[in-house]
């Protein structure tokens, strides 16, 4: 107010319009500002923030050892590009010291895989003069428990070659594109540790019949497999043997049948009298027992897979114990606990052998089951 009156009584005093334009400057369009700038004060000056001669490289070695690391490993991108599996995601195993005279009985399923895989590969000069191809698989295949796992570690024990065990959960990935990534890096884990057997556990889970999914991603898995399994070129799998193992082949995709693919197939039956001797005395030979009769033993379990018969002698020990609880006093494992324990134990391979009969009577195509058809006839279960 005393500005406007100021310029009432002398309208040209220059200090008194300076004051009126400082004092609405804030209200007034652009064009109506004074041409001169209006001089403001300097902000005084302010110390910096850091230290610039600090040594942050001396402090973080200081308490590296008290503080433990942020992270454990790399984020995942939105996309899940950020957790690629490389060579050194999967372990290979060396060379074993498990042979096929380590698998007890099953002599059949010895022959054919001399037959139809070891010999061509312990005689190289004669397979070079008959002409025999390395290249193709061995599938695997019967009721579970039966030891297609232990046979395939058998074979890469025959060849003296490393062994790499691929799960469905070493392949499958939410992420698009991550499982067709996976596959390739596994087998190129094989290629560089070759010789090596390549084992494909449950077959059916990572190339099943691509007719049934609706997932595009696992038809672009099986997809990959078949890739994989033709190599890039004749060489690509040179001293890589992919070994796979399934309980159901008929929902293997037809494509990984072919020639050249997974062209040879074997059943693997529950255990023969030889086998399951020596799978009985395998799993007692830590136990305390006494007066066991191993051949009576051995006939009365006929029909029992593996690993029923290591749940036989888990149940027969389980008894002995929990009298020797009871009672205060440790006894021995006895052949009575072992007979009761082997009337209590179903036979798990009976479910698999009824969805296996309808499949051998109506779905044999081009003999393709004509040794489970053999065997069912032989138990007269067809």
């Amino acid at each position: 107010m005393q500005v406007a009156v100021a310029l009432q009584h002398a309208p040209g005093d220059s200090q008194a319009k300076a004051l009126m334009t400082r004092a609405m400057g804030a209200h007034l369009p652009p064009h109506a500002l004074p041409s001169e700038p209006v001089p403001v004060p300097a902000p005084p000056p302010t110390e910096p923030a850091t230290d610039p001669a600090f040594n942050w490289g001396a402090a973080a070695d200081q308490v590296k050892d008290v503080l433990p690391p942020r992270f454990v490993e790399h984020p995942l991108a939105t996309d899940g590009s950020g957790d690629p599996q490389d060579a050194s995601a999967w372990e290979v195993d060396a060379p074993g010291a498990v042979r096929l005279a380590d698998v007890g009985g099953m002599q059949e399923v010895k022959d054919r895989l001399e037959a139809a895989f070891l010999a061509p590969l312990r005689n190289p000069e004669l397979r070079k003069l008959y002409g025999k191809s390395l290249r193709g698989g061995l599938l695997l295949y019967g009721p579970p428990g039966c030891g297609k796992t232990f046979v395939a570690r058998a074979v890469a024990g025959e060849l003296g070659a490393s062994f790499l065990s691929v799960s469905v959960n070493d392949v499958l990935d939410k992420w698009v594109g991550n499982s067709e990534r996976n596959m390739h890096e596994l087998f190129e884990t094989a290629r560089r540790q070759a010789p090596c057997v390549m084992f494909l556990d449950e077959l059916d889970a990572l190339g099943g019949k691509r007719s049934r999914t609706q997932s595009a991603g696992m038809r672009n898995t099986v997809n990959q497999l078949l890739t994989e399994l033709d190599g890039i070129n004749a060489s690509a799998n040179e001293g890589v043997f992919v070994l796979a193992a399934t309980n159901v082949p008929w929902d293997v995709d037809i494509a990984l049948r072919r020639p050249g693919r997974f062209d040879r197939t074997l059943l693997v039956l529950p255990p023969d009298a030889p086998a399951r001797e020596t799978i009985l005395r395998y799993h007692l030979r830590e136990r305390p027992i006494e007066k066991v009769d191993l051949g009576k033993l051995v006939k009365l379990t006929d029909g029992l897979s593996g690993a029923d018969l290591a749940h036989l002698c888990e149940s027969a020990a389980e008894t002995a114990l929990l009298d020797s609880v009871r009672t205060g006093v440790i006894r021995m494992i006895g052949m009575k606990d072992l007979l009761d324990a082997a009337k209590q134990t179903v036979p798990s391979t009976e479910p698999w052998f009824a969805a296996a009969r309808n499949v051998a009577m109506y779905a044999n195509d081009g003999g393709m089951y004509d040794d489970l058809v053999a065997y069912l006839k032989k138990r007269r279960k067809l």
